[in-house]
């Protein structure tokens, strides 16, 4: 084998080691923005199973009732109640002042 022979030799290892190495980081990479992914699922997850249907104001655990076919939660602790996206526009908005002064003395239970 010539010097020639060897040091093509020689390139043609040092190219396919390159190769390899950069396969390697690559899937390194990916890896581990895999795992970050997967732990910031499972923080999000310990985070709302913390917090789902606890009061905002005392900590405690929400209920939900019907009041005139529209779902809220109230405190079982405080009595505070909570609306969800939209619920207010059905209850307030969307009646005549009559009804949301009797809505208002139910929910209140005067």
């Amino acid at each position: 084998m010539t010097e020639a022979d060897r040091r093509r030799e020689d390139e043609w290892f040092r190219q396919n080691e390159l190769k390899l190495l950069e396969e390697a980081r690559v899937a390194r990479l990916k890896r581990q923005a895999e795992r970050e992914a997967e732990e910031k699922a499972e923080e999000g997850a310990r985070l709302k199973a913390l917090h789902f249907m606890k009061c905002p104001k005392c900590g405690h655990d929400l209920k939900t009732e019907t009041l005139d076919g529209v779902e809220i939660d109230r405190c079982t602790f405080c009595e505070g109640f909570f609306l969800d996206a939209g619920e207010f526009e059905e209850l307030f908005l969307k009646r005549k002042a009559p009804e949301r002064q009797g809505f208002m003395k139910r929910l209140l239970g005067i």
